[in-house]
């Protein structure tokens, strides 16, 4: 059997949307009607630690309702000839859901909660529901387990080495905007083919010789990829 060629996604907000999910941020600076800065800083959970905690229960219950859509299910199904790492910027579980095997969650998971005593203390939640007086081991409060803005992406170090070992690079429903994650495409190997799946073409510094743009929906997209993958690389 041939060793199978290691295909590296970096997948973004458009993949999710596709499923009915707002994942972070428009370009108004809200997520779902509410102000970034309220519930998705560390700021905005010193100040109203309740309204945070409501705002993700509210996340998981629109979640857990989510189904995964073509371009999940085609990612998963690609594990059959390729070696696939999922890289996501998505806190939702919709790859998971879909099949997909090696996932890693950049910005946090919305079904676990974790310490805010231990940030290593992670646990899983079961259902939608966290709520003040949720505790950990330590007896301090449960926090989503979320990347909020202004604090570090500790899964960034781990994204890096899948990067640079890829063989195929693919970004799917992300303009490459929201850094550290829009750097990655840049730890890429030289003459690595990379594909780009977005309705709007993202800028990239550089030369984009090795690099094949995809004007489509995600779903669209990935559908027109599986097919170039499996005649061309598999």
């Amino acid at each position: 059997m041939p060793v199978k060629k290691k295909l590296v996604v970096l997948s973004g907000a458009g993949i999710s949307a596709e499923s009915g999910i707002k994942t972070f941020r428009d370009s108004d600076g809200l997520w779902e009607g509410y102000s970034i800065e309220d519930v998705a800083t560390p700021e905005g959970w010193q100040r109203n630690p309740k309204l945070v905690l409501d705002f993700y229960n509210e996340r998981r219950k629109q979640g857990l309702a989510a189904e995964p859509n073509l371009a999940h299910l085609i990612l998963a199904e690609l594990e059959q000839y390729f070696d696939v790492h999922i890289i996501t910027q998505n806190v939702d579980n919709l790859h998971e859901k879909a099949g997909s095997t090696n996932v890693l969650h950049l910005h946090g998971e919305l079904f676990k909660a974790r310490s805010t005593k231990n940030p290593k203390l992670v646990y899983d939640i079961d259902g939608w529901e966290l709520n003040l007086g949720d505790t950990c081991e330590l007896g301090s409060q449960l926090r989503p387990h979320i990347v909020w803005f202004h604090e570090e992406v500790p899964m960034m170090e781990p994204a890096l080495k899948i990067t640079e070992n890829a063989d195929i690079f693919i970004v799917v429903g992300t303009s490459l905007v929201v850094y550290p994650a829009a750097g990655l495409v840049y730890y890429v190997q030289p003459r690595v083919p990379i594909f780009v799946v977005d309705p709007k073409t993202p800028e990239m510094s550089g030369s984009t010789k090795y690099v094949t743009f995809i004007p489509e929906t995600a779903t669209v997209g990935m559908a027109m990829l599986k097919e170039k993958l499996l005649r061309e690389y598999a």
